[in-house]
């Protein structure tokens, strides 16, 4: 029989621990069926166990794992919601047309 194909999939959104680069990580199962994720960008490779430890062990002593990057989509000191209410005008597209 062949070999087992090992397909490696990209996790969107995710950083890297080592590096800080984000969509780098790949999630797959090795030949022994153990979850592993790497890092195309700097090489870091984790097993899910190694994971599960360390998030565990950061909260138990109330350490973060990772910052919150600072984005555009919800800078520093900026509300994610407005505080105020706002009509909304819907426009007729049709109503400047004329008629012939």
């Amino acid at each position: 029989m062949g070999q087992k194909v090992i397909q490696k999939r990209f996790i969107a959104g995710v950083v890297c621990p080592k590096c800080g680069e984000m969509d780098k990580i790949r999630m797959y199962r090795d030949e022994d069926d153990t979850e592993l994720r790497d890092c195309v960008a700097c090489g870091f490779t984790e097993t899910y166990t190694q994971h599960k430890e360390a998030k565990e062990a950061a909260t138990a002593q109330s350490e973060p794992l990772f910052e919150e990057l600072t984005t555009r989509v919800t800078p520093v000191g900026k509300a994610l919601y407005d505080e105020e209410e706002k009509p909304l005008r819907i426009m007729d597209p049709g109503a400047s047309r004329k008629d012939s």
